[in-house]
């Protein structure tokens, strides 16, 4: 962990998450802030840039929206898939298979958990590397959509190093006219990356999964999510009415701070790392 004020104040507060937790059985929601040192962005951080992403309805109602989209992604994406879990996602990943974890419900859509070794998870909103089709439903691979793509706009590239990546596997470029989006190649219907946008929502099923998840929890461990949105503060308030102690991780305030019985304003990937040794003993 390094040595120092820093280290010091680390250790310090996960010797205090692991008081409240106890021996309790652990489920966790993670947000975007736990995959910021993996190279992803996250919405809303402290030191985050403004942003405006495309809204659910946007993309169904034109197909213009819907061309600068995949051009967008079609460049972000494949940052995504370059990414690698943290600190932070191996270690829930050890307390996981320590037992210590019951589940765990993210809010991201970039599948680190499960790179990371994590097996009992619930992606709430999706996951990028899936494409759905609104018309017949039919769910296929990024990959082999980007297959398709990369055919039919041979000249559409970038330097990588050069194009800001969003949570979504978005990517902010400056002109996406002439790019030709693919179709459905069962019915010829829309396509779309298998993640809820803003505007949609989380299927119920998905949902319903995800409460129970908490309901057998006897703790709920928050990790870099703010909780601005509805789909991850619903969880933090369904602990705390069942009287389940709610410790949140995380760099700036959230919405769920009035209800938790911790706050810890630190980094995930070295406070998780710290308080996973701690369960190692």
């Amino acid at each position: 962990m390094g040595s120092g004020p820093e280290a010091a104040g680390i250790a310090a507060a996960a010797v205090r998450v692991r008081a409240v937790l106890g021996d309790a059985r652990i489920t966790v929601l993670t947000g975007a802030g736990l995959s910021t040192d993996s190279g992803i962005p996250d919405y809303r951080g402290p030191d985050s840039p403004p942003r405006k992403p495309m809204t659910y309805q946007q993309f169904v109602s034109s197909a213009a929206f819907r061309r600068h989209y995949w051009a967008r992604n079609h460049l972000g994406w494949r940052h995504m898939g370059g990414a690698r879990p943290n600190d932070g996602h191996r270690a829930l990943a050890r307390l996981e298979s320590g037992g210590v974890l019951n589940g765990l419900i993210t809010q991201n859509v970039d599948i680190l958990h499960e790179a990371a070794g994590s097996w009992h998870v619930i992606d709430l909103h999706g996951r990028y590397d899936r494409v759905i089709c609104l018309t017949c439903r039919g769910v296929t691979s990024r990959a082999a959509l980007d297959e398709r793509l990369t055919a039919l706009n041979p000249e559409f590239t970038a330097d990588l190093a050069d194009v800001e990546v969003a949570p979504d596997a978005d990517a902010a470029i400056a002109s996406t006219e002439g790019f030709r989006v693919a179709d459905c190649d069962s019915c010829g219907g829309i396509l779309k990356p298998d993640i809820v946008y803003f505007g949609e929502n989380v299927p119920k099923e998905r949902v319903e999964r995800a409460y129970a998840l908490v309901d057998r929890a006897e703790a709920l461990l928050v990790a870099g999510s703010s909780l601005t949105v509805w789909s991850g503060l619903r969880f933090v308030r369904r602990a705390d009415r069942r009287g389940t102690p709610v410790v949140i991780i995380n760099q700036g305030p959230t919405r769920g701070d009035g209800l938790a019985t911790l706050k810890a304003e630190a980094g995930c990937s070295p406070l998780l790392r710290a308080l996973s040794e701690l369960y190692a003993g």
